[in-house]
């Protein structure tokens, strides 16, 4: 210590007397005063630094290291003279930061193990840097006098929060949680996938919470390389605006607690944007093949939505190799296509308001059965039975020109049941010949799809077959899906910012997504991705994501988004606070609340978060949120897995299903699970009087996220033994639960959007009252 003030003292003497020796010389010119200085002050620093850091030896005791330093090879953390204790939030410790304590100054300061910073203030979470914010997304905003909004002296504990706080309207609240561990015989552990995928390390129960956040924060070698080019990564990475106030809708600080069995990576290839661009143009195409078929074969447009309907019941089948298209499915013709197609045959029925709409259908009706029976390979009988019931109608309505709109339906009812079997018999061969033709035609686009991704596998000298790594019989906390086959080098896309919209352009095309949402793909690609810590292919690999979803989705005005319709925020959190849900079944990195989904791409979701198809998916504890895309198909799929579940696992095992509640025919889905011996509790919440988040929430304006619900909804428990033990929904649970579920007031402002959110759920509906009385098949 003495040697060290003896050379700050020569440092502050005979700096002086030089610089006056200099200056009585006039060699200013060599070395300004002002570098003179920079060079002392270096100086004094680096003596600061040695001095704190290796010029003292104490006991190991009373050292201090922040949390996830142990591992080997990593940088040791600084060494301290008194017990400092850590205070610090968790974000800044999975960042790198510890308290230490100068002995030369006589107080704390903060010391970053992965850069090396020392600073004497505590550190702000959400303040730009390279290597946790690649992109500046979580940047402090400046303000217009110069100060950030992390000079304010608030010290918030968890980045949702601090994205939180900074909207005044927010939907979140504060929560307190604790950790729910899984009553498993063997203790679970949490897999972390570090260079090579599916490589778990243990875990204790009692550390649950802790060590979820810490598999969120890259490893100290990835950091120090970040670090080490940060230079040459921050010029290829575009420089990303400031983000501003706004709500938050989802809560990516929850862990879960849902255990599943260790599992093989799957088998399908990486995503890469020149094959996203030729399975959205086959996708395009197909649509348009099946419009052409139903105008010319049966004279109609094809039911909405009806071709996503198709791609959904065909998905929960379907054994091939595409993501997206189906290929290989038993039986070819889809029960679901078939079943739409033919509820709108000789025409379709839209709701009636009016008197006059009543009769003009019902004339319309009668006209089309007439000319259908005409037209077709029909029996004489059946010639005879239609030509009469028309005739009656049209001699009807004659007679009657001031009937009411009741004795117009009536009417229309009864010849839809004199008719409506017959008309059905003579378009059954030619609606199963759609049916037929159509996934014919996407199984010969799967083949292109598939031919040009090997293509550019075998450009980056990657083997179409992969060898398949051990995998250990334990059972682990769930853990995102990870691909088979290494990634191939991803072109570069563009960024920019278009008020509150980034848009991310390749080759012309343009793919939009909120600031607010593109953060949150920010903050699930950190959790989840291990195989690019520098973030480089991160904004290609968001926009193959949205292509895929916007390929799902159609290209219509709100088609397919009725589709991706999630609970409000309040609904998921009474669900985790009551009911320690932690994990969706159904939902896509753009509307999951939890950071733990299940999604329908796996090999675009699963960079962001997803455990890959909940068909796929199989738990032996937990307590799980279902939301089903309404297809009746998959509904009942999902019935299926879920009893298998419940009965196969002695752990505690919860399901809350939440689907429509259709009466007019009653879906299988409903009736199985109502007639379920898992099902311990049931809830009907009334139609128009609760809400849905929209499916385009990612891009839609604040105000018509949310719409209220055009038919009424069913919550059903289902839950085995030790599941209904731990999470029973009783009363109390279940009346804050319905408490949650009442209206928000935001769907009042946005009418106009909500009708047209709602349009296919209205026409989905209208569909199901048509079927109650058309022959099934």
């Amino acid at each position: 210590m003495r040697k060290a003030a003896e050379r700050s003292g020569i440092q502050d003497g005979g700096g002086g007397r030089a610089v006056k020796r200099r200056r009585e010389q006039g060699q200013d010119g060599s070395l300004s005063l002002l570098t003179y200085y920079m060079a002392v002050c270096r100086t004094d620093v680096k003596e600061m630094a040695s001095e704190n850091h290796s010029g003292l030896q104490v006991d190991p005791t009373v050292i201090v290291q922040p949390v996830g330093t142990a591992n080997k090879g990593q940088p040791s953390s600084p060494k301290s003279v008194k017990p400092v204790a850590q205070d610090l939030p968790d974000e800044l410790v999975q960042a790198g930061w510890s308290k230490c304590w100068s002995r030369r100054e006589n107080r704390p300061y903060y010391f970053n193990k992965f850069t090396n910073q020392s600073l004497w203030e505590m550190p702000v979470f959400g303040q730009h840097d390279i290597i946790s914010d690649p992109l500046g997304l979580n940047a402090t905003v400046e303000t217009g006098d110069g100060d950030s909004a992390a000079d304010s002296g608030q010290r918030k504990r968890r980045h949702s929060e601090d994205t939180q706080q900074q909207s005044s309207n927010s939907f979140k609240k504060p929560r307190t949680t604790a950790p729910l561990t899984p009553t498993t015989p063997i203790i679970p552990i949490s897999p972390i996938a570090v260079g090579t995928p599916s490589t778990p390390v243990s875990r204790t129960s009692g550390t649950n919470l802790a060590e979820e956040k810490q598999q969120a924060a890259p490893t100290s070698t990835q950091a120090v390389a970040a670090a080490s080019s940060s230079s040459s990564s921050l010029s290829s990475i575009p420089a990303a605006a400031p983000i501003r106030p706004t709500a938050v809708y989802w809560d990516l600080d929850i862990s879960t607690n849902a255990v599943i069995k260790e599992r093989l990576p799957i088998e399908l290839l990486p995503p890469h944007p020149d094959v996203e661009i030729l399975r959205a143009q086959l996708t395009v195409k197909l649509r348009q093949h099946y419009q052409e078929l139903c105008q010319q074969r049966e004279g109609i447009d094809p039911p909405r939505d009806s071709f996503n309907r198709w791609l959904l019941e065909r998905k929960a089948i379907d054994k091939g190799k595409d993501p997206l298209l189906p290929s290989d499915c038993d039986p070819i013709v889809s029960p679901s296509m078939f079943r739409e197609v033919m509820n709108d045959i000789p025409i379709r029925l839209s709701r009636i308001k009016y008197r006059e709409e009543a009769r003009r259908l019902l004339f319309k009706y009668a006209e089309s059965a007439k000319r259908m029976i005409e037209s077709r390979n029909a029996t004489p009988d059946v010639r005879k039975t239609v030509k009469w019931n028309v005739e009656d109608t049209f001699n009807w309505l004659r007679k009657e020109p001031s009937a009411t709109k009741e004795d117009y339906m009536e009417r229309l009812e009864h010849l839809r049941k004199q008719c409506g079997p017959h008309v059905a018999a003579v378009a059954k061969d030619s609606v199963e010949a759609i049916c037929g033709k159509i996934y014919y035609i996407s199984g010969e686009y799967v083949k292109r799809v598939r031919e040009k991704h090997l293509a550019l596998l075998k450009e980056c000298n990657i083997s179409e077959e992969v060898e398949r790594p051990e995998v250990m019989d334990r059972l682990v906390y769930c853990y995102p899906l990870r691909l088979a086959f290494p990634t191939t080098p991803l072109p570069r896309v563009d960024l920019h910012f278009e008020n509150e919209v980034a848009c991310i352009r390749y080759k012309g095309e343009v793919r939009k997504i909120s600031r607010n949402y593109l953060n949150k793909l920010e903050q699930l690609y950190r959790y989840s991705c291990v195989d690019d810590v520098r973030f480089e292919k991160f904004l290609t690999r968001v926009w193959c994501l949205l292509r895929r979803y916007q390929s799902m989705f159609g290209v219509g005005i709100h088609e397919g988004t009725g589709f991706q319709g999630a609970l409000p925020v309040s609904v998921f959190e009474a669900l985790n606070k009551q009911f320690g849900v932690t994990f969706e079944c159904f939902a896509s990195p753009l509307n999951c609340y939890f950071r733990q989904y299940c999604s329908a791409f796996p090999d675009t979701d699963g960079y962001f978060g997803s455990r890959g198809s909940f068909l796929a998916f199989s738990p032996v504890s937990g307590s799980f949120e279902a939301n089903p895309p309404f297809g009746e198909e998959l509904m009942e799929s999902m019935v299926t897995h879920m009893e298998d579940l419940l009965g196969s696992s002695s752990e505690p095992l919860s399901f809350i299903v939440f689907i429509p509640e259709w009466r007019n025919p009653p879906t299988p889905a409903l009736v199985r699970m109502e007639e379920s011996k898992f099902k311990r509790h049931q809830i009907l919440v009334p139609a128009y009087e609760h809400e849905y988040r929209s499916g385009a929430q990612h891009i839609c304006k604040k105000e018509d996220i949310y719409y209220k619900a055009v038919h009424s909804t069913a919550l059903i428990f289902l839950q085995n033994d030790a599941g209904f033990v731990k999470w029973e929904p009783l009363p109390e649970r279940v009346q804050q639960l319905m408490a949650a579920y009442k209206l928000t007031g935001k769907s009042s402002s946005s009418s106009s959007s909500s009708s047209s959110s709602t349009a296919g759920e209205k026409d989905q509906e209208q569909s199901r009252d048509q079927s109650s009385i058309t022959e099934h098949h």
